[in-house]
């Protein structure tokens, strides 16, 4: 194909398919580009939005792409390929040579990303670390072997060498199932679930868009596997019915997709306060607590999920490696005015 693409206005580019064109969307495009970015680049921009077919954005890389379709995509400006260190402060709870075992806070985005290529954890790492996670789990994600949400708060660790990172890898991989792997949550949830000690055993998949997941059947092609064990620790406004208007809820990790605490307990009705993707239509319900609480959960600017235990087995002593982040003060507010309220 001779370069099909003629340039537009800035970094945008428009194609009209010729009479052969045909197949997915993606693949075309990696075709149309002469190898410009990779299947998996275009792929991502296609679910950011990048792209659109006969003047429609498309978020489907599958979508078929016909003769005479009319295709545009911008294309993403040039970017530096490795992170920088930067002065973030970071609150380190264990250090070794093989790993750092830190608490992110709510707000911090663990490595560089679309919008987000300062800033983050990762480019804290580098100033502290310096040299030493060069390569480590590739130039993006130095060191990383999981991650937390950027507004969820809750104790990481982190690899220093390649096989720190390889043996972590491993375990998380595993999900706990061989070894002595373990994750757990802290959640303040709308209401209280009907039973108070229970497993949401439903896969998730992509919700037709790049970030947000939802259960998905067994069968869907995206469909993959999330356990999420949960016990209710704390009730909030409970009335003499049993129910409450909040519950407090420890989350235990049997598989670590991303959302899956967020998504699994809105799946069974009970999204977290705060989260802005999943459990908005349940803000209204903070209308029915008394001041200062409703106030108080009003302002809340972030879903409440702290990820406070996080065991492991070291990846040189073989040692069970075993650390809790205290709550921090935001949800340590939220839930002194759902007990006041209560």
């Amino acid at each position: 194909m001779n370069d099909p693409f003629k340039q537009a206005t800035g970094n945008r580019k428009v194609l009209t398919a010729n009479e052969s064109a045909s197949g997915r969307l993606d693949a075309f495009l990696t075709e149309a580009l002469s190898g410009e970015f990779s299947r998996n680049r275009i792929k991502g921009l296609i679910e950011q939005g990048a792209v659109s077919l006969n003047g429609t954005p498309v978020l489907e890389p599958k979508k078929k792409v016909h003769p005479g379709d009319a295709c545009e995509i911008v294309l993403p400006a040039p970017e530096d390929p490795e992170p920088k260190g930067e002065a973030i402060p970071l609150d380190v709870v264990y250090e070794d040579d093989d790993v750092i075992v830190l608490v992110k806070p709510a707000g911090l985005v663990v490595h560089p990303g679309a919008g987000n290529w300062t800033g983050t954890l990762v480019n804290a790492l580098i100033h502290h670390c310096g040299e030493s996670l060069s390569g480590i789990g590739g130039v993006r994600r130095p060191g990383i072997v999981h991650r937390l949400d950027k507004d969820t708060s809750g104790v990481m660790v982190v690899a220093k060498n390649d096989a720190a990172h390889r043996h972590l890898s491993g375990q998380f991989a595993d999900h706990g199932r061989t070894g002595p792997l373990e994750r757990a949550y802290r959640a303040i949830v709308w209401g209280r679930p009907r039973q108070l000690k229970g497993t949401v055993d439903a896969p998730l998949g992509r919700a037709g868009d790049r970030t947000k997941r939802s259960v998905k059947r067994e069968e869907s092609e995206d469909a993959r596997e999330a356990i999420t064990h949960y016990q209710v620790i704390e009730r909030y406004c409970e009335k003499p019915d049993g129910t409450a208007l909040a519950s407090a809820v420890e989350c235990h990790l049997e598989t670590g997709r991303t959302h899956q605490i967020r998504v699994h307990m809105a799946h069974i009705g009970h999204p977290l306060i705060g989260d802005p993707d999943y459990g908005a239509a349940f803000r209204t319900k903070a209308n029915l607590l008394p001041e200062p609480a409703k106030s108080v959960v009003n302002r809340f600017p972030r879903q409440a999920l702290h990820a406070f235990m996080l065991q492991f087995e070291h990846p040189s002593s073989g040692e069970t490696m075993h650390f809790e982040a205290p709550m921090p003060a935001d949800m340590e507010g939220l839930i002194a005015a759902l007990r006041t309220a209560s």
